[in-house]
């Protein structure tokens, strides 16, 4: 195990009830959906903690098979698919 004091656990959510599968793909998991599968709780809230080192991603949701932004997300960039990354800066 590396040094862990220089990763910031971040949590990630999507509030979809309706979605029977929720994963997340990023930069930094080489955009790799099924790499991370989001847990969902009583309130219908797909959760997942990933451990970051400091730096900017891009990541994206992806429910069901279909690729979607953050809602939550306030920086989104323009990606080659003509949609958008959610941005995060830890």
């Amino acid at each position: 195990m590396g040094n862990n004091k220089t990763k910031k656990r971040v949590t990630f959510e999507l509030n979809n009830s309706d979605a029977s599968q929720v994963f997340l793909a990023g930069s930094f998991n080489n955009w790799d959906p099924a790499m991370r599968p989001l847990r969902k709780d009583a309130k219908g809230v797909w959760r997942t903690i990933i451990l970051l080192p400091k730096g900017t991603y891009e990541y994206r949701f992806i429910f069901d098979g279909q690729w979607t932004d953050d809602p939550e997300s306030p920086e989104k960039r323009l990606n080659e698919f003509g949609s958008y990354n959610s941005v995060l800066t830890v």
